[in-house]
């Protein structure tokens, strides 16, 4: 059973910083990542670590301003966001991916509001 459990949201005004922690189970995963979901809008991709080919991705609103890493076991995913803005408030929900899979699992999710 995979597990992934989220922690670090909170309230931040524009231009602060938060970092963001999954906490997976003990599998052996693809790729880690992470999506956000702003208020009355539908998940969108942020960052993910794909190990299958040793890469990372963001989405073109948050490079340069977030970075994704992982632990060496591969089991923690974290998420650095600087320099916050009101439209990153969202509820930013920790991905992960099991190796010969195309199923995302997904955690609770963790709140990040950004005040102006």
């Amino acid at each position: 059973q995979v597990q992934l459990v989220e922690s670090g949201g909170g309230l931040v005004q524009a231009g602060g910083s938060l970092r963001l922690s999954c906490a997976a189970s003990g599998r052996t995963f693809s790729s880690m990542g992470w999506s956000g979901q702003p208020p009355g809008k539908e998940r969108e991709f942020v960052a993910v670590i794909n190990w299958s080919v040793d890469r990372t991705y963001y989405a073109d609103s948050v490079k340069g301003r977030f970075t994704i890493s992982a632990d060496n076991a591969k089991n923690t995913v974290n998420l650095q966001m600087n320099s916050l803005k009101p439209e990153d408030t969202a509820v930013y929900y920790c991905t992960a991916r099991l190796k010969g899979s195309d199923y995302d699992y997904w955690g609770q999710g963790t709140q990040v509001t950004v005040s102006s």
